[in-house]
């Protein structure tokens, strides 16, 4: 493997220079910068996340900022981009930050690597792109990108597999270690690409990439089967009152910890049952104006969800009531329940 590896700074360096993407997050080396940017784009397309990047860094300009935040100010900020416990961790770090090193991001990989919802791959991209220090950033895209290069059949997601992968380019990283982190990632996201038929012929490794040379490239990286995911079925209730809906906020452990949601009860119910849970809750139903079946899957969980849309007589006070401004504006919604807005 080192063999082949010891070429990628000479031939990704240049390429980078001439190829990259221009993305905000790209416009400095400050550490809070890119560290927010690899929290964001973590299971995340690039062009959504460009939106909330900027939108975040104008409202929160600083770590300073950040540790002071409002959890459901926060929350809004994120709402949308999903794995909600990202930006609970931001704000614990930046909390840290604050507390321990006085408000100066550290400078040690260590020290980056225990802050809160920073694993392996962020300390190495925040080390490596903001101190040049040799720190490899090893995430899907790096890991598909060695894989074809060496013609490495070893499955991607064995944790063995992506250490050794780390190892052996720690020892290849060139004195500018930033540009080399972001051109591995370049090239798995621009060239080297998942889902399809990699463009080999405008890549910079073709002479001596040998999943090409054998004809094995688009076989490449081979990985785990996937385990099934587990479904939960669940009935969403859209309550109305005089132009304001109910809201309920979820607990502070667990699953989307913390957010907003529509007040929901357990099992794909029909409308008699949800008129009876609504009586028992001391809401009279006043009309039922529309049934919407939805799904939303995560990880390793796929809800399956049946909302009704319910105008009821009063106020329960188990709920907190919001109009449709505020819900749109302060009320942060995760996407499985902000699919039910249609209100």
């Amino acid at each position: 493997m080192k063999n082949v590896l010891m070429k990628l700074p000479v031939v990704l360096l240049p390429w980078y220079e001439s190829n990259k993407r221009e993305l905000p997050w790209r416009m400095d080396r400050e550490p809070y910068h890119v560290w927010l940017s690899e929290i964001m784009l973590q299971q995340t397309r690039v062009e959504a996340v460009k939106g909330y990047y900027t939108r975040f860094l104008s409202a929160l300009p600083t770590v300073s900022d950040l540790a002071n935040a409002d959890d459901d100010r926060l929350h809004k900020l994120w709402e949308g981009l999903g794995y909600y416990s990202r930006v609970r961790n931001l704000k614990k770090a930046a909390i840290t930050i604050m507390e321990q090193y006085s408000g100066v991001f550290p400078a040690q990989y260590q020290a980056v690597r225990s802050l809160p919802g920073i694993g392996d791959y962020t300390a190495g991209a925040i080390c490596s792109i903001c101190f040049d220090m040799p720190t490899p950033a090893v995430d899907g895209n790096v890991l598909r990108v060695i894989a074809r290069v060496t013609a490495d059949e070893t499955p991607v997601d064995l944790p063995a597999y992506k250490k050794d992968v780390s190892a052996a380019l720690a020892e290849v990283y060139p004195s500018a270690a930033g540009d080399f982190t972001q051109a591995l990632m370049e090239l798995g996201a621009t060239v080297c690409i998942p889902n399809g038929k990699p463009l080999c012929d405008a890549c910079p490794c073709l002479d001596f990439c040998k999943a090409k040379a054998m004809g094995i490239a688009q076989e490449l990286p081979i990985r785990l089967p996937k385990k099934g995911r587990r479904e939960e079925n669940k009935t969403v209730l859209i309550l109305s009152c005089d132009g304001r809906y109910a809201l309920v906020k979820r607990p502070e452990k667990g699953l989307l910890a913390g957010l907003w949601q529509f007040p929901e009860l357990p099992g794909t119910l029909e409308l008699d049952d949800v008129l009876q849970a609504a009586s028992g809750m001391n809401m009279a139903v006043r009309d039922v104006y529309r049934q919407a079946d939805k799904k939303h899957v995560f990880t390793h969980i796929e809800w399956k969800m049946r909302g009704f849309y319910l105008e009821v007589a009063q106020e329960n006070e188990n709920f907190t009531w919001l109009t449709r401004e505020q819900i749109e504006n302060d009320a942060a919604l995760p996407t499985a329940f902000r699919q039910f807005c249609e209100i």
